[in-house]
């Protein structure tokens, strides 16, 4: 198996000995200056002085890569909440919005979440795998190594299966991570013949059997809101996918409370959204071990509140800060910029914006081989071509990665 040694860097963030929980001062980032890494494999072997690890190494059977600029490394990004797997656009949902007109006035005029059904469900597998894998390919070239897919504008047998299918196929074309989730509870299909509580039984009844036979994913997410499950329908729902031996997660908190705290009494690894997360909701969840994911591009993209990140992470929760890349509401898909835009109006910290997209981000996944820069962990980590890793985030985003490397692989 190749060893690589790669550098010297002028700064190695590691992130390595940083709390999952609570809040972060740039005082606790871990930095090494004039560092390598050694990579065996697709494993860090060693983070250590550049000119050390060189002058210990067998010259013969190591692979040695200089770097001759400046440069700033750190772990590759991690997205914990995508909908990139979808057909067709919603543009014109975006220019009623913006002209004034509400959600179900939108819907009204044929827009919303099952416009994107209708055109999923038009959209043949091996074209929405090769959707999947442009989407996840530009994420991937933007620093994100890792990110999580949500199927959930199929709605029925064949298109959810076909969705999930499709994030399996994508998965070959791209070098980035994909992490399947089923969001078939998204909202109830305007085609079934039945309650909210006969389709979520349905999803455990006839869904999730083929789901565990072609072993497409061990992810199950439920969207929480007046516009698509109560918070009775996701308790039982939760409770039964999990006794099944699913992760959970759910999207909660975004115009309505009660989502949040559906997801800690039964143990979700994530609540997602959390726009209208109050103070009680806020102390409820700081007090468990489910992931805060912030999605910033919904906020800015509805023209509505962020995710109240500071009065959580002040709280003692754990942050993680994903994209929502969908076509709705978060067409932008640009995780970089979007956390650089909430640590800007939520005052987080350098060390809290970056901690929300790596080793935070990969606890909200349960993908703890991943996130910190550390012996043994994936070697997944981004160079950006500047002397001060404080650029990174000053830039607001322009500032993309000069050098990506997926594994031990430079893409």
């Amino acid at each position: 198996m190749l060893t690589k040694i790669i550098g010297p860097f002028t700064q190695v963030l590691t992130m390595e000995t940083l709390p999952v929980n609570g809040p972060l001062k740039d005082s606790q980032l871990p930095i090494l200056k004039n560092a390598g890494l050694q990579i065996k494999g697709q494993r860090i072997e060693k983070v250590a002085d550049f000119d050390k690890l060189v002058k210990e190494a067998d010259t013969a059977a190591v692979e040695i890569m200089e770097i001759n600029q400046p440069m700033v490394v750190l772990p590759g990004f991690i997205d914990c909440h995508t909908h990139i797997c979808f057909g067709g656009k919603r543009a014109q949902d975006y220019a009623l919005r913006n002209s004034g007109a509400t959600y179900l006035e939108i819907a009204k005029a044929g827009g919303g979440i099952w416009d994107t059904v209708q055109q999923t469900r038009l959209t043949d597998l091996p074209t929405l795998a090769d959707l999947t894998a442009q989407r996840a390919q530009r994420h991937l070239l933007e620093g994100v190594t890792t990110l999580e897919v949500k199927s959930g504008y199929g709605l029925n047998l064949e298109a959810e299966l076909k969705m999930l299918r499709a994030i399996t196929r994508a998965q070959k074309d791209t070098a980035a991570t994909l992490v399947p989730t089923c969001l078939a509870a998204h909202m109830l299909p305007k085609d079934f013949d039945g309650s909210h509580k006969e389709y979520l039984d349905w999803i455990i009844h006839s869904l999730i059997p083929e789901i565990k036979d072609e072993h497409l994913t061990n992810r199950i997410d439920i969207f929480i809101e007046e516009s698509a499950f109560s918070t009775q329908d996701g308790l039982q729902f939760l409770g039964a996918v999990k006794s099944l031996g699913f992760d959970i997660t759910v999207h909660g908190d975004q115009f309505t409370a009660g989502g949040s705290k559906v997801a800690v009494d039964v143990g979700a690894v994530s609540v997602d959204h959390l726009e209208v997360c109050g103070d009680a909701e806020i102390a409820y969840l700081a007090q468990s071990d489910t992931v805060a994911t912030a999605l910033p591009g919904a906020s800015m993209g509805l023209g509505c509140a962020f995710t109240p990140a500071r009065k959580l992470l002040d709280a003692g929760a754990c942050v993680a800060i994903a994209s929502d890349w969908n076509p709705g509401s978060a067409p932008m898909g640009d995780l970089l910029m979007q956390a650089c835009v909430l640590g800007s109006y939520e005052k987080l910290s350098n060390a809290e914006v970056l901690a929300g997209l790596t080793y935070r981000a990969a606890h909200a996944l349960r993908m703890e081989d991943r996130g910190v820069l550390s012996p043994g962990f994936e070697a997944d980590f981004i160079g950006f071509e500047t002397d001060n890793y404080q650029d990174i985030l000053w830039h607001q985003g322009k500032m993309k990665p000069h050098m990506v490397w997926k594994s031990g692989k430079l893409v």
